[in-house]
């Protein structure tokens, strides 16, 4: 059995990982498991990229101050972490006379939220703010500290800064047990017991199983999934805003809104599932965002469509986050659905002071607050992309044409701690692969890299992780045997 961990925290999400990076400032031995083969392959990978401002979750509730404190956290974390991030405001649109009462309400209670900056627009405003509105908008909600960010990067960042803190990161390791022993709990996993004096529950979609195995009262998690439609990046310009529609009496709509990586995502539906890996999109849900996305924006440009993919959300009926202890230094984090994102920071602070004072944890001296991205040559003046190729020739070699990804960048990704070790996550990490080819080029070469720096045959390599696998075997070797 490893030696007794300060802290293990289940589930290498958005969340788990803020938790692990605020829990770094102090001194204590920090390990995250996740049964996945990284980070960020759960909600955090699959959602809408948005920083809510705040007004939506009814006030009063953890969520509701949870959202408006991590939102206020987000762009300064973003800047030190250096993690796109872009406050381009939100809009929630009106679409009938007779919702104005809603559109009020909702303002109002942002209000009482501690949203700064709302306004309610009247159309003309609204029309010279986004020009392909609706012609049916009557008004909207604007809200100024509304962001969007990149979640995959987000993810990755609060882990490798844990990292540098000390954090351990164990993957393929699923948690299938919890015995309390002593003054800690000792997890049985797939990969060995672990001894810890406390225990974090971050676990997604599977947090009422983690849950369930050590509180009195159950907790019952119910999958909500997410179709989506990703946009080419000649799209991206047809809104400058979040877009949300008013729920109204054309019913409750899907957003519009750019990402920082300059596309258009549309999305996401929502429907209640029973398979917690049920990420297959449907024809009924992308039809569905199609046109439920058309009624608050116009020309959609749905031509430009490069992907679409689906997340779950892990959707409590209670609707509100649970966090809090459940057992004698076991600690939940679960029902953490949209505006989980957003939280984030928040959440992270909130579950870490709670386990620092269990712990009485006490602060370093050298705890290193920032992380320096993944170098992207095109930020580069042309006479520093020079000086940079002369220096390492693998920062010229582009690999990935759609979205310029070149090899110094895939190489750093897999090198950094935690890093890729799948073409998905080169993929999350550098955008190989995310563009109008969606991976047709580029692939081979990124498993050759994947190959050469983990010391694995090419029919190793995986997609994302076990059961992955993306060659079967030589086609030349199987000729010579008799095999084709």
């Amino acid at each position: 059995m490893d030696m007794k961990y300060d802290v293990v925290i289940i589930g290498g999400g958005v969340s788990g990982c803020a938790i692990a990076r605020e829990l770094s400032r102090y001194q204590a031995r920090i390990l995250v498991v996740d049964k996945e083969e990284d980070l960020c392959c759960g909600t955090s990978k699959a959602n809408s990229a948005i920083v809510h401002a705040g007004f939506d979750a009814p006030h009063g509730s953890l969520m509701a101050k949870l959202n408006v404190e991590g939102s206020r956290l987000m762009e300064p974390l973003a800047r030190d972490l250096d993690v796109p991030y872009d406050r381009c405001g939100s809009l929630v649109v009106c679409l009938a006379r007779e919702d104005l009462p809603a559109l009020e309400k909702l303002y109002q209670n942002g209000l009482a939220n501690g949203v700064e900056g709302l306004e309610i627009l009247d159309r003309e405003t609204l029309v010279k703010m986004e020009p392909h509105i609706s012609p049916k908008a009557v008004a909207a909600l604007w809200a100024p500290t509304g962001a969007i960010i990149c979640p995959f990067t987000l993810t990755y960042a609060l882990g490798e800064n844990a990292a540098a803190n000390g954090a351990e990161f164990r993957f393929d390791t699923q948690v299938t047990g919890a015995e309390q022993e002593g003054d800690g709990w000792i997890l049985s996993t797939t990969t060995g017991p672990i001894a810890a004096r406390t225990v974090v529950n971050g676990a997604g979609v599977y947090a009422d199983v983690i849950h369930n195995m050590v509180a009195d009262q159950p907790m019952t998690i119910i999958p909500r999934r997410g179709d989506y439609l990703l946009l080419d990046r000649t799209a991206g310009n047809h809104v400058s805003h979040t877009i949300f529609q008013l729920p109204g009496k054309y019913g409750k709509g899907v957003l519009v809104s750019p990402t920082v990586h300059g596309n258009l995502i549309l999305g996401p539906t929502a429907l209640d599932v029973e398979d917690r890996e049920g990420v297959n999109t449907t024809r009924e849900g992308l039809d569905l965002v199609k046109e439920r996305s058309g009624w608050a924006v116009e020309d959609l440009p749905l031509s430009q469509t490069i992907t679409s993919f689906a997340g779950l959300r892990a959707h409590d009926p209670r609707h509100e986050f649970q966090i809090g202890p459940i057992a004698p230094g076991f600690f939940d984090c679960a029902a953490i659905e949209s505006p989980g994102l957003s939280s984030a920071p928040a959440i992270g602070r909130m579950v870490a002071g709670m386990v620092r004072d269990h712990l009485d944890l006490k602060e370093k001296e050298n705890f290193i607050s920032t992380r320096k991205g993944i170098l992207d040559p095109a930020r580069l003046s042309f006479e520093e992309r020079q000086a940079l190729v002369r220096e390492n020739p693998a920062y010229g070699r582009v690999v990935c044409r759609c979205e310029r990804v070149t090899e110094g960048e895939i190489l750093d990704a897999i090198r950094r701690t935690p890093g890729a070790r799948s073409l998905d996550g080169v993929k999350r990490r550098t955008r190989a692969g995310m563009g109008r080819c969606q991976g047709g080029f580029c692939s081979p070469r990124v498993m050759e890299l994947l190959a050469r720096e983990l010391r694995i045959s090419l029919e190793e390599v995986t997609k994302s992780g076990a059961g992955s696998r993306l060659i079967e075997g030589d086609i030349k070797e199987d000729w010579k045997e008799g095999g084709v």
